[in-house]
């Protein structure tokens, strides 16, 4: 049985390692310049700026590793689309459904060393390819602090694996309902696209407790501007190294808990940024801000592979259920 699995996986092994191979020299390349750029820029001894250096490299570095991990992402989509989805409703459409499925191995058996294996294959596929770029961009990702940005989350460390066994197996499950090859694979592909959407934007952020607390606005605050609403005047664009900020702008208010005023904010503007900052500071400017902790990454990497490995499973359970049941 492994044998005739392997047979008819081959041409899709081929595929896979080609492009792995194209794949793994082009992060090498990328991951080697980044750590000269890093070297000249970071580890050059007195008379280097941190913020300079990090400057560099986000303008240097920021698309090419935005672009590689876009294909990362994109990996268990396809595993998922032209591996899982065909791996039964491939046979309904050619009838051999009919023939495998009256010899002496049991459906449920055909099903579970397919399944495995392939699953095995487009894990391990997704792994090299999220190790690799997590050693390319590592030395970018230590000098940003920017982990749980939307395109850098999903492409590192354990998470792709996820990924990938969930892609795999409901690829397969819609293979069995849909019968149609090419239906199902279109249906697997919206719906990784829809979770990968709807995880990151309602379900990651609530994984773990949010931390909301008041925040000083001092000459070390790092925020993109202040603008003034009908509310008053609120800060845009706050961050926090390391941390995800849930809410990055924020109603500025003074030490007495009353909305800032245009007018008090004007009388702070004196040309410098740092006594501006300060003059708002004496007016005890302060606002609320939600954020998940720079220390929680790992935390949320181990629940979002665990919560895919959960719905991976519950839809292998559901599909050994339906097969045995299906004409």
């Amino acid at each position: 049985m492994m044998w005739l699995t392997w047979r008819q996986f081959r041409a899709h092994a081929l595929v896979a390692g080609v492009t792995l191979a194209l794949l793994a020299a082009y992060l090498v390349w990328l991951g080697l310049r980044i750590r000269h750029s890093y070297e000249i820029n970071v580890e050059c001894g007195v008379g280097c700026s941190v913020e300079t250096a990090r400057g560099i490299l986000e303008r240097s570095y920021s698309t090419s590793l935005q672009v590689a991990g876009l294909m990362v992402i994109l990996a268990p989509a396809l595993i998922g689309a032209f591996w899982g989805a065909p791996l039964i409703a491939r046979e309904f459409e050619t009838g051999t459904h009919r023939f495998i499925w009256s010899q002496s191995i049991t459906r449920t058996r055909w099903l579970a060393v397919k399944l495995l294996f392939t699953t095995l294959v487009g894990v391990a596929v997704t792994g090299a390819l999220s190790v690799m770029l997590t050693w390319a961009a590592s030395p970018y990702d230590a000098l940003i602090d920017q982990r749980f940005q939307p395109l850098f989350f999903p492409t590192r460390n354990v998470a792709p694996l996820g990924y990938a066994a969930f892609a795999v197996v409901a690829g397969t499950a819609i293979g069995l309902l849909a019968r149609r090859t090419v239906l199902a694979m279109a249906i697997t592909l919206a719906a990784f696209a829809l979770l990968q959407i709807v995880v990151p934007t309602v379900i990651r952020p609530h994984l773990q407790p949010v931390v909301t607390e008041s925040v000083t606005l001092d000459p070390t605050a790092s925020f993109d501007a202040l603008g003034v609403g009908p509310q008053g005047v609120h800060i845009h664009g706050y961050s926090l190294p390391g941390a995800w900020v849930l809410s990055e702008d924020g109603l500025l208010r003074d030490g007495a808990g009353n909305p800032l005023t245009q007018q008090q904010v004007e009388q702070c503007q004196r040309g410098n940024p740092a006594e501006d900052l300060a003059c708002l500071a004496e007016l005890g400017a302060h606002f609320e801000v939600s954020y998940q902790p720079a220390d929680r990454y790992w935390t949320f990497q181990w629940l979002e592979f665990g919560g895919y490995l959960v719905l991976a499973g519950a839809l292998a359970g559901f599909t050994f259920w339906r097969i045995r049941r299906t004409g």
